[in-house]
């Protein structure tokens, strides 16, 4: 076959210990120390941590490309995550009475419904679908959204510009989110006929 069309190859490295890999593994221990800040009332270091690892969100990513250490491990690493800094914040924010318990449900129930899809999956040889534009922008509202609540908050620096924006894009978010969800669905569906 001709180079030119042989597809690049999906990744760089089967390696675990990757620059990229670890700053995604010190994202993952970072979500206790996250939760404790905003049950202690730190809000604002909370949210600065909050940034902060956002960051080193996008350089993981910056630096698999450019070192050329993107891995299987890697892409499973970065929404895992996310969810869990999501699912982990709407549930020490219900505990400091800042969200409502629907708003948490709402959330969970997704990725329940997501979580249903494993055993298909599995049963296809894989562990999870690729991230879909949606279910990133969904992701990135969902961690815009809920460090403003929390600074818009009566318990927290009760800025009302915050609380409203918060909401908004809290509301949006988790829109979007389970815009993504029913994606995915939709893809695994489509796997299924496809192995019929």
């Amino acid at each position: 076959m001709d180079k030119s069309t042989t597809p690049a190859p999906e990744w760089d490295t089967e390696a675990v210990l990757t620059i990229p890999n670890i700053l995604s593994f010190i994202r993952l221990l970072g979500i206790p120390v996250f939760c404790w800040l905003i049950l202690v009332g730190e809000d604002v270091a909370a949210v600065v941590l909050l940034a902060l690892f956002a960051f080193t969100d996008w350089v993981d990513g910056q630096l698999a490309r450019r070192l050329n250490q993107r891995s299987r491990l890697g892409t499973r690493l970065d929404p895992i995550a996310d969810r869990l800094y999501i699912l982990s914040a709407v549930v020490v924010l219900l505990v400091r009475g800042i969200v409502p318990w629907w708003f948490v449900a709402v959330l969970l129930a997704r990725d329940v419904m997501l979580a249903c899809l494993i055993p298909f999956l599995r049963r296809h040889g894989m562990l999870a679908l690729p991230v879909n534009m949606v279910g990133k922008a969904g992701t990135m509202l969902l961690l815009s959204a809920l460090p403003i609540i929390l600074l818009g908050a009566p318990s927290s620096l009760d800025l009302p510009w915050a609380h409203w924006t918060g909401w908004v894009l809290g509301t949006v978010g988790a829109v979007v989110y389970w815009a993504a969800g029913f994606l995915y669905v939709r893809e695994t569906v489509r796997l299924g006929r496809s192995a019929e």
